[in-house]
């Protein structure tokens, strides 16, 4: 097998062992193990070895107190991670100012550096923000291209925040704003002719949201695709990938977008606080500068986020969480988080009553999937069912709504998640599922 445990396990522990200091900037190629799993076939091996992914959790400090499938809020940090925020806290408490004013201009730079070549474009393309929220509330509200009478569209399915955002631009541009329903469970072929028909009967359409893998069921959506079709019809998209990179394995130029928002305190495991924007280079004048902020030249990216002063610990240690990130390698960790989905999904899928939101249709899923009880379609209903796993199977998941089918419980397993783990669940669900059947 080309990537060892121990080539992981030996490389986050050398993480550990860095001085009490600011850390350097690490080295921003691939280490070689990582790059040499990147096959397919190495990565679903890997996928399905419990004694590795045994040592990998074990790099995790995660509450025995229930088994958390509700990872999907934000992604906690790994060990080396987390000591090398509690470090750079440190730091920051210590220097003050001084750090604020000096190093630390340096170092983002070299943050938004070792993004932007993970994700293949230019650092001039990369903002830092404080999660995926900002930066899509950031990119909606300032872009700059709406008239009066223009209209904005999202999906049912799309982010709650991002939405309002979207619907803010009634009253602040005068655009109208349009909503459309994903069938559900969709195909890809089903979510194509959505948008196409979205697309069609909304003329005056100039911006569309777009959920690469949406936080309410999980589905992926084909990226490239859509924002293909939207540009042929001269509507712009802005992407919203904050639960896919990290969980997903792709490149900004394999989506084909001029805006996107992503987070890195999901599926990269940084410290709560961190994401970006993504504004593609000639595109940077069709989004105002926020608030009219002039701390940065408008032909400066930055000039599109001020957050004021923040805490600077959580990005100075981005780069510790992209190393650790890397060592499993993104093929590796999109082949186990599918794998740890595929595992209980395939033992309930045809349960009487049961109906699993997400397709298994290869790309349209990850890790996130949501599922609902045949007649359980109200938040009190399926807040109940995901109270019940917990209270009595020891299982934490989380009710979701905004589904026009109806709400649904939503599960997430995570890297630190055994198969053990999701068979306990696929178990609870096939003993729960007949007593609340409509």
């Amino acid at each position: 097998m080309a990537l060892s445990r121990r080539a992981v396990i030996a490389g986050a522990g050398a993480l550990a062992a860095l001085p009490q200091a600011l850390p350097q900037a690490p080295p921003q190629a691939v280490p070689q193990a990582a790059a040499a799993a990147d096959a397919d076939a190495d990565a679903a091996s890997l996928a399905r070895d419990e004694r590795f992914w045994a040592e990998v959790a074990g790099q995790f400090r995660v509450s025995g107190d229930f088994v958390n499938l509700e990872n999907g809020y934000y992604g906690i940090m790994p060990e080396p991670v987390r000591r090398a925020y509690h470090r750079n806290v440190d730091v920051l408490n210590a220097r003050n100012s001084h750090l604020l004013r000096t190093a630390y201009k340096g170092r983002a730079d070299e943050v938004r550096d070792r993004i932007a070549a993970l994700l293949g474009v230019t650092r001039a393309e990369i903002a830092l923000t404080r999660g995926g929220t900002e930066a899509l509330q950031n990119l909606i509200s300032g872009y700059r291209r709406l008239r009066p009478g223009d209209a904005v569209l999202y999906a049912d399915l799309d982010y709650p925040s991002a939405q309002h955002t979207m619907n803010w631009l009634a009253g602040r541009r005068e655009a109208t704003v349009a909503r459309f329903v994903l069938p559900e469970p969709a195909t890809r072929q089903a979510a194509l002719d959505a948008y196409e028909r979205a697309l069609r009967t909304t003329p005056r359409a100039r911006l569309l949201l777009l959920s690469h893998m949406n936080n309410r069921t999980g589905l992926v959506l084909p990226v490239r695709e859509i924002v293909a079709m939207a540009r042929e019809r001269g509507v712009d998209v802005v992407v919203d990938a904050a639960h896919s990179w990290g969980q997903l394995d792709f490149t900004l130029p394999a989506l084909g977008a001029d805006f996107a928002a992503f987070s890195l305190h999901k599926w990269i495991g940084a410290p709560l606080g961190t994401g970006f924007l993504y504004i593609r280079r000639d595109r940077l004048a069709d989004v105002e500068p926020v608030l009219g902020d002039e701390s940065f030249p408008a032909g400066d990216i930055r000039s599109r986020v001020h957050s004021g002063t923040m805490d600077v610990a959580a990005p100075l240690t981005v780069p510790d969480a992209l190393d650790f990130h890397l060592r499993l390698g993104a093929a590796v960790k999109q082949a186990r988080l599918r794998h740890l989905r595929d595992r209980w999904v395939s033992q309930v899928r045809d349960l009487p009553g049961l109906q699993i939101l997400t397709p298994d249709e290869p790309g349209m899923y990850g890790a996130i999937t949501a599922f609902r009880i045949a007649g359980r379609t109200s938040t009190a209903d399926n807040e109940a069912v995901a109270a019940t796993l917990l209270d009595t199977y020891g299982l934490y998941t989380v009710a979701r709504t905004g589904m026009a089918g109806g709400d649904a419980v939503r599960v997430t397993p995570a890297l630190f998640t055994s198969a053990a783990q999701v068979d306990r669940l696929a178990a609870a669900l096939r003993r729960l599922t007949p007593r609340l059947r409509a």
